[in-house]
């Protein structure tokens, strides 16, 4: 989403929710479901309560949080029980599923705990601190056969989908290289000095600006182009404004397939216009304030010199696929964890060669 200095934190995160949660996709029941939120911390969460309180089918049963005043708070909000103990969720053989929303730090333990117990989790990005945690949590999910996905909404934007199918038709020919820019002014507008203060420590949140916001544009860039080999970065800190943790970033990456990508995230910009940029030896994307610009020596039309509005119908949010598979509907579009923790890894690499000055090589799972 674009943002510019007028505009406030209320507003910018109004236009998210619009992306993560649209009473639209809710579907007539067939019986309900009874899900937890199990934590509550994520600047998303009320989103997700909301959407977890208007899908149709969809029951709040617990609300449990490390901070137990925060636990009730949710609770209230959801119109559940709050629960100090998480064995009550995890032996509760009607609660489905588990909307984690915690401390980054936290999800480790939670995500294994629910993969033991069983319970399908929607767990709030990143998946974890660490490569080695996600990759985890991945295989643990995975081993138990759950139903998963992360709030990796740029995945539901016809733009993205539209390019997807594109390149995976040769449309753009063999492509060169790929920019990603996802920025806003969280630090200008101290968008984290209250409640979600955790936030802009990376000690608890396990990345800054770069990584809260990069791993979105990350996410759409490796889905279009695949796995990522090695990365370089510059991460600094611009305004110390929450001292310890980096405002802003930029990162060079070397995909497996031989594509140049370029990464942009921070949170001291006061405007956004240019959020992707894919180029091929037959053709070249940009998206500029959410209209795409398509040019293609295959496709009738596509000169690139105006909007390009022939677009696929978006995918539901993320949290609603999520719903809706728990239904019996589930969505293609759904995150994979290995995908999941393959963002990590990217992520913790471009942190590393920040700080050492030097291409780091993207750690993978021990089996791959």
């Amino acid at each position: 989403m674009t943002h510019n200095p007028k505009i406030t934190r209320r507003e910018a995160l109004g236009a998210t929710t619009a992306l993560l949660t649209t009473p639209a996709f809710a579907q007539e029941p067939i019986k309900e479901i009874s899900v937890a939120l199990v934590g509550g911390a994520h600047i998303h969460t009320p989103q997700y309560v909301d959407a977890m309180k208007r899908t149709k089918g969809i029951k709040p049963k617990y609300a449990w949080d490390a901070d137990a005043e925060r636990a009730k708070k949710r609770a209230g909000e959801l119109g559940c029980k709050a629960t100090d103990d998480l064995k009550t969720i995890w032996e509760d053989p009607e609660v489905a599923a588990v909307v984690i929303c915690s401390e980054t730090t936290q999800h480790h333990d939670l995500v294994l705990a629910a993969a033991k117990a069983k319970k399908h989790m929607f767990v709030e990005k990143p998946l974890g601190s660490t490569a080695k945690e996600s990759f985890a949590m991945a295989a643990a999910i995975e081993k138990a056969n759950l139903l998963f996905t992360t709030g990796y909404f740029m995945r539901t934007a016809p733009a993205h989908i539209f390019l997807k199918e594109q390149i995976a038709a040769g449309n753009l020919g063999k492509i060169t290289r790929a920019r990603g820019s996802n920025c806003h002014s969280g630090s200008l507008g101290g968008w984290f000095d209250g409640e979600y203060r955790w936030m802009a420590d990376p000690k608890i949140a396990g990345v800054g600006a770069f990584g809260d916001l990069g791993t979105h544009s990350l996410d759409i860039m490796m889905w279009l182009l695949g796995g990522v080999e090695t990365v370089t970065a510059d991460i600094k800190i611009v305004t110390n404004h929450y001292p310890n943790c980096d405002e802003s970033g930029e990162a060079l990456l070397k995909f497996q397939n031989g594509v140049t990508g370029t990464l942009a995230a921070g949170w001291v910009d006061v405007d956004n216009p240019v959020s992707l940029e894919i180029s091929g030896t037959q053709g070249f994307a940009s998206i500029i304030n959410g209209q795409l610009f398509y040019r293609s020596e295959k496709v009738k039309g596509a000169e690139g010199n105006r909007p390009w509005t022939e677009l696929p119908h978006g995918t539901p949010p993320p949290i609603h696929q999520f719903f809706e598979a728990l239904k019996g509907k589930p969505h293609p579009s759904l995150v994979l964890p290995s995908e999941a923790a393959a963002r990590v890894a990217v992520m913790e690499a471009a942190y590393k060669g920040a700080k050492t000055q030097s291409w780091a090589k993207v750690e993978k799972p021990k089996s791959a």
